[in-house]
């Protein structure tokens, strides 16, 4: 079965752009996108996240009892990743952990631009979580909603943009980390405009189910 990639959110355009990202970053795998729609409109923050968590679990559930190769938790906040991950026999990546140990592995120091302000401590504490702590300058929010990066993507690179040259001009970074699933729709263009390596957690995401299956889980 293909590796699935739930999107917690009921933004059905969000979980399509992740497909998208996904199928491109890794062509060899097959990919599923599932949209929660029984989850808030998007997730800025713990109170969405706890909304958003029955539902998600109810669908890692489904995925693992239809054999999914592989799960992705579609929201950078890894809601319910722990939960999860005890649902089902296969690997489970959030995409926030995925970026995260991206940069850890190559020894980056990195800062995470984000959507809104209420969204930083539940990232800071994910972080913690993994023990990833030394690793992070700063997270940051740009203070573009979630559904912004849908609605108007053009709109939305120039605050990001700027919260990104201000982490690489002030954090001591190696890396900067997109901090929203909804960011695949401006990663190209901060790319070709930023002098450090810019973490997609999407592609990031895809690449370690990659790498995971060929280990054979």
């Amino acid at each position: 079965m293909p590796v699935v990639i739930i999107n917690p959110n009921s933004t059905v355009a969000m979980t399509d752009a992740m497909l998208a990202t996904a199928r491109a970053a890794v062509p060899a795998l097959d990919f599923e996108g599932w949209t929660s729609h029984k989850g808030p409109p998007s997730i800025q923050g713990a109170e969405d996240g706890r909304a958003a968590t029955a539902p998600l679990l109810e669908m890692v559930a489904e995925a693992a009892s239809a054999g999914a190769d592989g799960i992705m938790i579609g929201c950078f906040d890894d809601t319910a990743l722990a939960e999860a991950a005890a649902l089902a026999p296969c690997p489970v990546i959030g995409i926030g952990q995925a970026a995260f140990y991206a940069c850890a592995l190559r020894q980056w120091r990195f800062s995470v631009v984000t959507t809104l302000s209420v969204s930083v401590p539940v990232i800071e504490g994910n972080i913690a979580h993994y023990g990833l702590a030394g690793f992070l300058g700063r997270v940051r929010a740009s203070e573009v909603p979630v559904l912004e990066l849908d609605r108007a993507p053009k709109a939305a690179l120039s605050p990001i943009r700027g919260e990104a040259e201000n982490a690489i001009q002030e954090d001591g970074i190696d890396a900067l980390v997109l901090g929203c699933a909804g960011m695949v729709r401006v990663t190209t263009s901060l790319r070709a405009a930023l002098p450090v390596p810019v973490i997609d957690p999407v592609e990031a995401a895809a690449g370690s189910i990659a790498w995971l299956n060929e280990l054979g889980h």
